[in-house]
Order: structure tokens, then C-alpha cells, then sequence
């Protein structure tokens, strides 16, 4: 698994480098365009800073956008919709050359996104896919349904069912495991993706048996968690341990969850209700490689987490912007998957990474994500 990771992040460096060459290397006769940003306005959209990982998104492009010579206006709206429209509509209005969007509700851009048409501004759409609109012109993300196997597969493992790659190991348990099920947030395109690649490789095991959803609830409207709130699925957590588990005939052996804030608010309703961490201990997936959530990797409290790096995406997104303002055509490498109801987008999609606690200082220490200082401190 270690030479397939290093292999992963080898060929995610090359695609991004190859990226990077084609945005900055074309277009040097332009004056006004030259390999530097022409300090025009790049407007840069997020959605809250509530999580960290969004914290780190905006950073990172920002400072990549400066050190390109663009100026920036970056806005968190907090998740609150009409405040992230506002956002966009101002930086139309102050004359941004292109919009990096990471939408709070991807169905919700139409009006403004067609206002950045009729101003021939281009729109990328960063992570989150926004729909029902011909006005965004390219994607930077990851391969999220690949996201949502890893999730299961980084369940699966816990359990001793599978290798971290979803090999089937020898000699497995038979179980019947007790699971649970969660999902992202269904305005969000990507909690769509992550629950269909998890369910790829979870049902064929529920079909047998081996794996039990002990609340019965597997449809993905049942498991959503709108703004993918931690406290929406502690909340749910609790009425599941009290509505399934309370009478002590069983316990849940395993959580998927999609999101690191997520699964710091089921390890609270398991804490709650009585689970200690130990042997018996339910295995709980996440993504993102939220700084809390590495400890409580390291803890033993969370299994696994996925590793997206925020700052190759950043990257991604930039030499996107990049191209498409010196009037050159951005890489992409996917252009047949990510159909937001109106048009399908070309995409560009980085990999990820299964981040338990044993590589951990392989895959974020040694990258320079987190240092060890701040694990462990």
C-alpha cells in the first residue's frame, strides 16, 4: 500500500506540474498577459470558515493568485446562500477578470453566474461542482467517487475484512458487523459522489451479511447531513444509539462517515452513550485531514481520514485561471463524468489518499501538511 500511495502522490506531482507548464508557459507575446499576472482582479468565493479545510482552500489560492501577480478578493459567506450571491455579485461589480467558486449550494448560482456571462468572466467551479447553469466553464477537484471507495475501504480495514486498497485479506472475520451509515450534504454534488463510490463497495458486503446497517437507514436522503454539520450528525448519532442499540443485544462496530466533522460528532454520541475507546471501539472513517481529526487518529478515536491536499487543488485552480486569462485552453483529464444537468464540465481531478495512524507522518507529515509539533502537541 506504502509504494501504491507514494506512486499516487508521484503521478498527482506530475499531472499538476504538466498543469502548471501548459497555464504559465503559453501566451508570452501577450503584453498585457504576460507569464505574471497582469494584476487584475481574481475573485475567489468559500463557502464557511467554519471547517479548517476551507480555511486552508482560500489560503492557499490566494497567496498562489498574489505570488502569479493577480489581485484577490476572497469571501467566506458563512453557508449562508444569498450572503455567498452578494459575495459574487460584488466582485462582478469591482471588475474581477475570473471567479474561483466553491459553492455553498451548487444549485443556486444560476442568476449571478449568467451576470459573470454577460461580462465574459470565467468561471471555475473549485471542489464543489455547481449545477444547472451553462455559465461554468471548468472543475478543479478530486476523483470523489474514488474519495467515497476509499472511505469504505478505510471501514473495511478497520474491521480486518480488507486491505487499505479493498484486497480481501485471507482469513477475514465473518462477522455480521454493525454498521451506520452517513452522507454529506445533498445541495453539495460531491456528497452524492462520496455515498455512491462507499455504497460500490459496501453493498456487495450487506448483501451477505457480513455488514448489518442496524438502524436500517440506507438511502442516501435517510443518511444526508445538510452543510454536513457535525452537530446535525451527533444529533442523529444519539437517536440512532437510542433507537437501535439501547437495549445492549448489539453495539455498532463500524461508522461511515464521510467528512472529519462529521465523525468528531459521532465520536461524541458514542462517547456519550457509553463507548470507550479500546478493543471494542467502533472503526470510523472521515476526509480531510482536519488537524483534530489527525489526533484523534493518533488518539484511536477515528480510524481513518482522507487526505485531499488543498494546496496541489489551489494549484490546479490557479493555472486554470491562469490559462483561461492569457486566452489559452486550462489541462483537464476528465470531460466525460461531471454533468451538472445543463452541460458536461471539463474537469480536472487530483487523487487522494487513506491516512490511518501508521502513515501518518508518511503522507502529512513528510509532505509538510501538518507537522509532528502540531499532532501531537
Amino acid at each position: 500500500m506504502k509504494i501504491k500511495t507514494l506512486l499516487a502522490g508521484v503521478a498527482a506531482g506530475a499531472m499538476i506540474i504538466g498543469l502548471s507548464a501548459c497555464s504559465s508557459g503559453a501566451g508570452g507575446g501577450d503584453s498585457t498577459s504576460a507569464a505574471k499576472g497582469d494584476g487584475g482582479l481574481v475573485g475567489v468565493a468559500m463557502p464557511t470558515k467554519s471547517s479548517e479545510r476551507w480555511i486552508q482552500d482560500g489560503d492557499a489560492v490566494k497567496k498562489q493568485l498574489e505570488d502569479a501577480g493577480y489581485k484577490v478578493d476572497l469571501q467566506y459567506a458563512e453557508d449562508d446562500i444569498p450572503t455567498q450571491v452578494s459575495q459574487i455579485e460584488n466582485m462582478i461589480t469591482k471588475g474581477a477578470e475570473a471567479l474561483i467558486v466553491a459553492s455553498i449550494d451548487g444549485t443556486t448560482l444560476t442568476s449571478v453566474l449568467q451576470d459573470a456571462k454577460d461580462a465574459k468572466i470565467p468561471v471555475i467551479a473549485y471542489d464543489r461542482l455547481i449545477r444547472d447553469t451553462e455559465n461554468v466553464d471548468y472543475y478543479a477537484s478530486f476523483d470523489n467517487f474514488k474519495v467515497g471507495q476509499q472511505q469504505a475501504w478505510s471501514l473495511l480495514n478497520g474491521l480486518g475484512l480488507t486491505e487499505l486498497d479493498g484486497t480481501a485479506k485471507s482469513g477475514a472475520p465473518a462477522g455480521p458487523f454493525n454498521i451506520e451509515l452517513f452522507a454529506g450534504s445533498p445541495d453539495d454534488n460531491n456528497a452524492t459522489f462520496f455515498f455512491n463510490g462507499a455504497m460500490d463497495v459496501l453493498q456487495p458486503y450487506i448483501d451477505k451479511k457480513i455488514l448489518v446497517v442496524g438502524s436500517g437507514q440506507t438511502d442516501f436522503q435517510q443518511v444526508a447531513t445538510l452543510r454536513w454539520d457535525g452537530e446535525v450528525a451527533q444529533s442523529r448519532m444519539e437517536d440512532i444509539l437510542t433507537s437501535t442499540y439501547s437495549d445492549g443485544t448489539k453495539k455498532v462496530n463500524g461508522v461511515l462517515s464521510p467528512y472529519d466533522g462529521l465523525s468528531r460528532g459521532i465520536i461524541s454520541a458514542l462517547t456519550d452513550a457509553g463507548y470507550t475507546v479500546g478493543a471494542s471501539w467502533p472503526i470510523i472513517s472521515g476526509q480531510d485531514s482536519e488537524l483534530d481529526s489527525v489526533k484523534a487518529i493518533n488518539a484511536g478515536e477515528q480510524y481513518a481520514t482522507i487526505f485531499k491536499d488543498t494546496r496541489q487543488l489551489a494549484k490546479v485552480a490557479v493555472d486554470m485561471a491562469t490559462a483561461l486569462l492569457q486566452g489559452n485552453t486550462p489541462e483537464t483529464n476528465n470531460t466525460k463524468d461531471y454533468d451538472n444537468g445543463k452541460k458536461v464540465v471539463p474537469s480536472f481531478l487530483l487523487d487522494s489518499q487513506i491516512v490511518v495512524k501508521d502513515n501518518i507522518k508518511e503522507v502529512l507529515v513528510d509532505s509538510g501538511y501538518w507537522t509532528e509539533a502540531e499532532i501531537t502537541g
